[in-house]
């Protein structure tokens, strides 16, 4: 696809190119701005703050902890298991400021899920928020984690605050359940260490891996796509070239309610905004909506990044319109499709537009954006990221005719260098220079895609991508079912939930302990909401399940 073509269509001041070398990595982009922005706020967390250089220098301090102490060298996995606070970004940072591969971690993973990842991703250690160590607990001696290091909540919000929000939760809210670990230590007491050491510099270059992001991917189990320096330097290029005639340098304060752990805000919130100089208004539980709504009225907030379902409760919360919104900018939703409803009742109370994007983890993210001077919310996910083709595929190979469904491909310097380990896999995905999203799209005449259906099975849930693989998988670990297939169904709240349909061998076998079975083997968001009871399930000729026929 020709980009001159879609001259009429690119709104003023985004360009059609960016330059995904344009820092060697991102520690070379970190050291540059947080030189510039040196006093500015980088990140606040329960009123806390951390500015840039304080930033840099604690991040620098971790990073010679990892590689003086635990004697971590370039290459290595350091996994990252917290939820959104002040740690996240230092430890970020710090390990690849250490030239480690950065793992992140779902906090709310159950042992199999943790245990799965370390394992597949080959983690030496790890940094844990104490709540879910318990869980490490269970799995660790089945990992090739060598050294833990244990944060709490309240860690960098000050001795007199951090200790009222650690003894609260770990005391009043008995929210860290007793675990033992061996060859631990705490973030604070590693960061103090790290400043009495020496950081020997890193040499990196675009090639060198910086995170292993998971992800269900079209196919099996969690894989980890290996997203180079150079994918998320481009990609945070294409987000800000999208995005940037309407921010200002140093003017900016972003909330960041999705986990930076997600591949989203990763690249959308933390990193773009590095570079813009702005602050990241970390929320840790966006789940308390009262408690985000009461946040948020304490700060001029100018940008929102989220989920649809995200926005629809703080729609739905009281309080939240009532807010002072004369400072926003832009909303920006991904992660799954933003439904008219909603963007149009967001639009309503913000009088700012809810732009839709679309993205893949394997892409880190962003492959579509819709303009940021779209007068109204229009289902499109509006047009291709800088130096970025798209080709819609039919079935027999061809390129489709405007209008005609196929399949996404994608080519860019965003695409990932393939799956950690898995070969097959990454030959399935990615095709001489493409990647097959799995979806199904249309471009109109203006170059506009639309998503029209899922050619994959993955179901998306508040923006994470759950398999039926998986769910089905751990279904079957029950000596009561016989069979048994996941597929996605619409839900108003999650946009897409889990219903699972069983043929039973116990035919004593209830909804209530088949939930309870997978809530111990499975993350919450991908616990079936519903389930069925059937004597039969239809399959091919061959014996495999038909979800579309179920669908």
């Amino acid at each position: 696809m020709e980009k001159i073509w879609l001259e009429k269509s690119y709104p003023p001041g985004v360009p059609y190119e960016i330059d995904p070398d344009k820092y060697a990595s991102i520690v070379d982009m970190f050291h540059k701005y947080t030189k510039i922005y040196a006093d500015r706020t980088a990140f606040i967390n329960m009123g806390g703050e951390i500015s840039y250089s304080e930033l840099a220098q604690q991040a620098t301090a971790f990073a010679a902890y990892l590689q003086q102490d635990l004697g971590l060298v370039k290459g290595d996995k350091f996994a990252i298991m917290v939820p959104n606070c002040l740690q996240y970004p230092i430890a970020l940072f710090g390990a690849l400021l250490a030239g480690l591969t950065v793992v992140n971690v779902n906090p709310l993973y159950t042992p199999r899920e943790l245990e799965h990842q370390l394992k597949d991703s080959d983690t030496k250690a790890i940094l844990i928020i104490e709540n879910f160590a318990s869980i490490l607990e269970k799995v660790i001696d089945k990992t090739p984690v060598e050294k833990v290091i244990l944060t709490s909540l309240g860690d960098r919000l000050g001795m007199v605050k951090g200790t009222i929000v650690n003894s609260v939760i770990k005391y009043v809210k008995k929210m860290v359940p007793a675990f033992t670990l061996a060859n631990t230590i705490q973030f604070n007491k590693a960061l103090a260490q790290g400043f009495k050491l020496n950081l020997s510099p890193v040499e990196l270059t675009g090639a060198d891996l910086a995170f292993l992001q998971y992800t269900g991917g079209t196919t099996g189990v969690s894989k980890g796509a290996m997203l180079t320096h150079r994918n998320m330097v481009a990609n945070l290029e294409q987000a800000k070239a999208a995005i940037k005639p309407i921010l200002e340098d140093g003017k900016e304060l972003v909330v960041t309610a999705l986990p930076l752990y997600h591949i989203f805000a990763l690249t959308a919130n933390c990193l773009m905004f590095i570079t813009l100089g702005g602050t990241n208004l970390l929320i840790s539980n966006p789940r308390d909506m009262p408690g985000f709504v009461k946040e948020l009225g304490k700060y001029p907030f100018t940008a929102i990044t989220g989920v649809n379902t995200l926005f629809n409760g703080l729609l739905n919360t009281p309080g939240f319109n009532e807010l002072n919104f004369a400072n926003l900018k832009l909303s920006l939703g991904g992660g799954m499709a933003v439904q008219r409803p909603v963007a149009e009742k967001w639009e309503s109370v913000t009088n700012t537009r809810l732009l839709e994007g679309y993205g893949l983890t394997e892409c880190a993210p962003l492959v579509t954006l819709c303009p940021y001077n779209q007068e109204h919310y229009s289902g499109s996910i509006g047009l291709p990221a800088s130096s970025t083709d798209i080709r819609i595929v039919l079935e027999d190979g061809n390129d489709a005719e405007i209008g005609e469904a196929g399949e996404m491909w994608v080519s860019g310097p965003q695409v990932m260098k393939g799956y950690y380990k898995r070969q097959e896999a990454t030959d399935e995905i990615l095709k001489d220079g493409w990647l097959a999203t799995g979806d199904v799209a249309t471009m109109d005449e203006n170059g506009f895609f639309k998503i029209v259906d899922r050619k994959k099975d993955m179901i998306i849930v508040s923006g994470f991508n759950v398999f039926p693989n998986e769910i089905e998988e751990v279904v079957m670990s029950h000596e009561g079912v016989l069979e048994a297939a996941a597929i996605g169904v619409p839900h108003e709240a999650c946009g897409e939930a889990v219903k699972l349909f069983v043929v039973r061998k116990d035919p004593n076998l209830t909804e209530s302990e088949l939930k309870k079975h997978c809530r111990e083997n499975l993350t919450n968001y991908k616990v079936p909401k519903l389930v069925e009871f059937r004597d039969e399930l239809p399959k091919t000729n061959v014996g495999k399940i038909l979800r579309r026929e179920l669908r």
